[in-house]
């Protein structure tokens, strides 16, 4: 936990907040946290700062927090991903936050488990959770938005062109296409990842049709998470 993130239901006060739970056993456990402990922290889609332990014991915190700094800016970055394996889509949502992304949006394909969407993972309490764990990691306050699309042809029909006004798109798939570049500038960008094994040919030409440039990573076959960094790590 590089920063002590907490929302207005944590406020005793204007100046401070009551923690309890797992953010009290971290201040506890990992940061051994006292009485006059000073610790980075920061209000949920807030200012970022300070706050000072002024008590604490296995109950409960209480520190008094002085918010002056704004967050990082986010990557101008649309990630558009094919739903995975539950297990795979926790990692994803950490490192989404982690590197910035403003917008998150889950999408099915032909090869995406029917499964996969009654995942508890897409409850919105956990989406929730595993991305403030991301924007912890990174010092960050602003949470990405999440959008759930279970039908792809509506989407792909309906959605995705609106989603591509102004902003340039690549469409990471493997086959014989032009290389990513390995940096990016920093221009509105929507990225598109498939799911394990790629998207089948009506989808990636129902894309290339709203705008998406297939593009190649390389030679070697990433798995989802691993071509997300890759993806994600050339605007930074």
């Amino acid at each position: 936990m590089n920063l002590l993130l907490f929302t207005a239901r944590d406020r005793v006060d204007n100046d401070c907040i009551e923690l309890r739970g797992r953010r009290l056993r971290h201040l506890l456990q990992v940061h051994g946290a006292g009485p006059g402990d000073t610790l980075r922290a920061g209000e949920v889609d807030g200012l970022m700062g300070e706050a000072e332990v002024l008590s604490i014991d296995r109950e409960r915190a209480l520190l008094r927090v002085s918010l002056h700094a704004e967050p990082p800016q986010k990557l101008p970055v649309a990630l558009v991903l094919a739903l995975p394996r539950p297990k795979m889509l926790r990692r994803i949502l950490r490192s989404a936050a982690e590197f910035g992304v403003r917008e998150l949006h889950l999408i099915n394909s032909y090869r995406v488990e029917k499964s996969y969407w009654q995942t508890p993972v897409l409850a919105a309490a956990t989406l929730r959770e595993y991305l403030l764990q991301g924007l912890e990691q990174a010092r960050d306050t602003r949470l990405p938005t999440v959008h759930c699309h279970r039908r792809f042809r509506p989407w792909v029909e309906d959605e995705l062109p609106g989603l591509l006004a102004g902003r340039d798109a690549l469409l990471a798939h493997p086959g014989e296409h032009p290389p990513c570049p390995p940096t990016l500038p920093g221009g509105e960008r929507v990225l598109v990842v498939g799911p394990e094994g790629g998207f089948i040919p009506f989808e990636v030409e129902k894309m290339q049709a709203a705008g998406c440039v297939p593009v190649s990573l390389g030679p070697r076959i990433l798995r989802v998470e691993n071509a997300v960094s890759s993806l994600l790590g050339r605007f930074v």
